[in-house]
């Protein structure tokens, strides 16, 4: 998918060796200006802020307590997990 968009990561992490858990999961989720979640065939849109800090977490980090896969910053957007409808809308 990304390479039909021409779509070139400046930085990728191999979620199984580099884990990212509550503080530094949430630095990264705060510092976008709306995450776009999906999961299964759903997504939800959310903006971050203190109130609804645990929400986030909640659907963002996986059973494990890791960010889920994929995770993507674009532009001032995080996109976290995968939903074909989701990619199809929000990922140029």
């Amino acid at each position: 998918m990304f390479n039909e968009k021409n779509i070139i990561p400046v930085k990728v992490v191999e979620a199984r060796k580099q884990k990212i858990h509550d503080d530094e999961a949430w630095n990264i989720l705060s510092s976008a200006d709306e995450i776009v979640v999906g999961r299964g065939k759903k997504f939800q849109i959310l903006k971050p802020s203190e109130e609804n800090k645990e929400k986030i977490l909640k659907v963002c980090l996986g059973r494990t307590g890791n960010l889920r896969a994929p995770s993507l910053k674009i532009g001032n957007r995080m996109i976290v997990g995968f939903n074909e409808d989701m990619y199809a809308q929000f990922v140029e």
